[in-house]
């Protein structure tokens, strides 16, 4: 399925039957004012601007990455330009869809700290694996503060203009921030999940012909395992066990490499191979930093 790239915010009022923006590089778009167009079969999207997208009862399957997408609850939907998202709109249902979302071209962002500064919230990369669920009171909360942007567009633009929707922006974006860590807390049950896959995932990988061939597995590959982004892992493993992914990489390979010196009677140069290391100096280090220990010092433990 070919995508269909989005390159403007006048593009994609037109696509979605609206008038022309007051703006050319930002809007809110009220989800009730328009009707899904009549779209048979999933299409693929990509847009060339941000996205934050607060929407209910939205009678539509949307996949981001690999992860489907419920918005049956109050969420909030983080994208940003350049990233592929699949829609299928259910024709036969009602629409009583409801929220809004705030389109952003990067180039309103040139010459504002914005501009470096949104690079830094993973979650326009979260939504690969999870939209972000909001209380009634946080909703209320970011539809006030998004009816602000929309109030000074529609003023009569002047030299405070941007200055004021960014100041906006950044309090959503922060606020946004926030609320995703407390959802690395509550959502104890799906994390815990996480968490056992990510044991899952390691114990095989450590268990196969991986290691000696490729050498212990990047962040990214544990990450792709689960659908999800690099740092979004590695922030949440955070939050829950106080180790990012490397750290959890790094625990597993102690434990490995502790079994193989108590009971085998290979050389430490042949276990540090088997570990993926192709320098002995550099696995007797990680282990000394790890067990405050040398390979040799804790195999003559066990003597």
């Amino acid at each position: 399925m070919q995508p269909y790239r989005i390159k403007s915010i006048t593009e994609y009022h037109r696509l979605l039957g609206l008038a022309k923006p007051e703006h050319p590089l930002v809007s809110l778009i009220n989800v009730g004012s328009f009707q899904p167009p009549p779209i048979e079969g999933p299409v693929s999207l990509i847009f060339d601007f941000y996205c934050i997208s607060l929407k209910r009862n939205f009678n539509a399957r949307i996949r981001y990455g690999q992860q489907d997408c419920d918005f049956d609850e109050g969420v909030l939907f983080c994208m940003a330009p350049g990233q592929l998202w699949t829609l299928e709109i259910n024709q036969e249902a009602d629409n009583h869809a409801s929220g809004w979302m705030i389109i952003l071209h990067p180039d309103f962002l040139w010459g504002t700290n914005l501009a470096k500064t949104i690079k830094q919230y993973e979650y326009f990369g979260y939504s690969v694996a999870e939209a972000l669920y909001l209380s009634d009171k946080e909703e209320t909360m970011l539809t006030g503060i998004a009816r602000y942007i929309e109030q000074e567009y529609h003023s009569n633009i002047d030299k405070f203009s941007q200055s004021v929707i960014i100041a906006q922006l950044e309090v959503i974006l922060s606020y946004t921030e926030r609320f995703y860590q407390r959802q690395f807390i509550t959502r104890k049950i799906s994390n815990s999940q996480i968490i056992s896959r990510v044991e899952d995932i390691l114990s095989t990988y450590f268990n196969s012909d991986a290691l000696p061939k490729n050498g212990l597995p990047p962040v990214s590959y544990i990450a792709d395992q689960l659908n999800l982004s690099p740092g979004y892992l590695s922030e949440l493993l955070k939050a829950l066990t106080g180790q990012n992914t490397q750290q959890h990489i790094h625990v597993k390979l102690i434990e490995k490499a502790k079994e193989r010196l108590s009971t085998s009677n290979l050389s430490v140069s042949e276990i540090a191979y088997e570990l993926g290391f192709e320098h002995l100096q550099s696995f007797s280090k990680l282990f000394k930093a790890k067990t405050n220990l040398s390979p040799l010092a804790f195999r003559a433990s066990f003597n």
